[in-house]
C-alpha cells in the first residue's frame, strides 16, 4: 500500500480534510439524491468564485443545459466536460474551474450539463456532451479543444474518438486525470486501491450503474481505451494524479497514440490525488498544475506544439 503520509504534502493533506468535513459520518449509506447534495455542498464549499471580468450566459440546446463563459473577443472555444463518476457534478460544481480557465486564456468556455447515472444510462452522457459539441461548431468560428476531469476526462476523449472524418475545428484535447476506461490489473488500481479522494470500490461502484448489463468496453463512446484505431486524434495533452487508482490510465492512452503518430504529452503530477482541481488555491503544487492546464489549453487553441 503506498505511504501517503510521505506522497502527500500538509497541503494537500490539509485539502483532503477538508472535502471529508463537508460529507457525514453515513455518506457510505445516503442514497443517490443525498451523495448529489453532499458533493453540492462540498463544491459549494471550495468554490473559488469567478475573476472579474468573466461574463456568464445560462441556456439550453435540445434540453441540455449549458453555461458560457466569456472575457473579450475569443479565438477559441472550450468545450468544458466536468468530473463526478457521471452521477454527481453539474454546472455548479466546477464554475470557478471554467471561469478562471476562461480568464486564463481569454478563450470561451462552454460547460455541459449531461445527463447522470443511474437515472440515465449509457450513452445519455455522451449524446449530450455531442450534442453540446455539435452545437459549439454550429454557433462559435475559431478552433474548439475539448477539455474534461475525470469523468469529463472521459467524455472529451470519446468526443474526440468520435469526431474524427467529420470535423477540422478540434484543435486539441486536454484531459484531466481521465478514466479512460483502462485495465483495472494495471498498477496504479493496485497501489492506489485505497487512496483519499478516490478508491478503487468507488470506480467499480460507478462502472457498475453507468450502463445497462455488462459494460461496453469497447465501444470508445464509453472507454476511450477501447478502441482499435487511434489515428488521427488531435494533438493531446494528459494530466495525470500521482496517488490515483487511474493514473494508469493516462500512460495506457498516451502510448497508444504514440504509436499512431499523434501527438501526445503526458504530465504525471507527484504528490497530487483524484479532484485536486478543487486545492488550486491551498496548493502550490495543485496550483502550478492549474497553470500547466491553462498554458496546455492556450497552446492547442493557437496551433501551438510546445512540448516536442
Amino acid at each position: 500500500m503506498a505511504d501517503y503520509a510521505r506522497l502527500l504534502d500538509e497541503e494537500i493533506h490539509a485539502f483532503i480534510a477538508r472535502t471529508n468535513a463537508s460529507y457525514p459520518e453515513d455518506a457510505a449509506g445516503l442514497d443517490i439524491a443525498g451523495q448529489r447534495r453532499v458533493y453540492d455542498a462540498m463544491c459549494a464549499d471550495f468554490h473559488a468564485g469567478r475573476p472579474d471580468g468573466v461574463a456568464v450566459e445560462d441556456r439550453s440546446v435540445s434540453k441540455v443545459p449549458l453555461r458560457i463563459y466569456t472575457a473579450g473577443e475569443p479565438s477559441c472555444t472550450v468545450l468544458y466536460l466536468h468530473g463526478g463518476g457521471f452521477l454527481v457534478g453539474g454546472l455548479d460544481s466546477h464554475d470557478d474551474v471554467c471561469a478562471e480557465i476562461c480568464a486564463g486564456t481569454g478563450y470561451r468556455v462552454v460547460a455541459v450539463a449531461y445527463r447522470l447515472s443511474p437515472e440515465h444510462k449509457h450513452p445519455a452522457a455522451f449524446e449530450d456532451a455531442r450534442t453540446a459539441l455539435e452545437w459549439v461548431i454550429e454557433s462559435f468560428e475559431g478552433p474548439v479543444v475539448l477539455a474534461g476531469d475525470s469523468a469529463g476526462g472521459n467524455l472529451a476523449a470519446a468526443l474526440a474518438h468520435s469526431s474524427r472524418g467529420k470535423t477540422r475545428r478540434i484543435a486539441g484535447q486536454v484531459l484531466i486525470y481521465p478514466g479512460l476506461g483502462g485495465d483495472s490489473n494495471a498498477t496504479s488500481y493496485h497501489d492506489h486501491a485505497e487512496a483519499p479522494m478516490l478508491s478503487r470500490s468507488d470506480l467499480e461502484f460507478y462502472d457498475g450503474i453507468r450502463a445497462d448489463g455488462a459494460p461496453p468496453r469497447t465501444d470508445p463512446t464509453y472507454a476511450p481505451l477501447g478502441d482499435r484505431d487511434f489515428r488521427k486524434l488531435p494533438r493531446t495533452v494528459i494530466f495525470t494524479a500521482e496517488c490515483d487508482p487511474l493514473q494508469s490510465d493516462g500512460p495506457a492512452y498516451a502510448d497508444r497514440l504514440r504509436q499512431a503518430e499523434v501527438p501526445v504529452h503526458l504530465v504525471d503530477e507527484p504528490g497530487l490525488v483524484h479532484g485536486y482541481l478543487r486545492a488550486r488555491h491551498m496548493s502550490n503544487r495543485a496550483r502550478e498544475s492549474f497553470e500547466r492546464i491553462i498554458l496546455a489549453i492556450e497552446a492547442l487553441g493557437q496551433g501551438l506544439w510546445p512540448y516536442d
